[in-house]
């Protein structure tokens, strides 16, 4: 038979608070893994655009973080390129 003479804290959370903090921690754990700064193909990639044209708009608008290396070698904000996602209007 289990020994249950050994207590345990048990926390409680509304569903919406638990979804909330999973997505968070999934997110910190994510970021922990990944390179914070990516090129050109992976920020497209994951921003799922093919047209440069489209990506340019978005980086000369101050959508994107991004950080210059030289005069053909530019990386971007991993991080931005996320939140300029889960900020874009949810298509219906």
């Amino acid at each position: 038979m289990a020994d249950f003479s050994t207590k345990i804290p048990v926390i409680c959370l509304e569903s919406e608070t638990f979804k909330a903090l999973v997505k968070e921690l999934a997110l910190e754990i994510r970021e922990d893994e990944l390179d914070p700064w990516i090129d050109e193909k992976e920020a497209m990639r994951l921003l799922r655009i093919t047209s440069k044209t489209t990506f340019k708009k978005y980086k000369d608008t101050g959508k994107l973080i991004f950080r210059k290396l030289s005069s053909k070698h530019i990386l971007y904000q991993r991080k931005s390129i996320l939140k300029f996602i889960e900020d874009s209007p949810k298509a219906e």
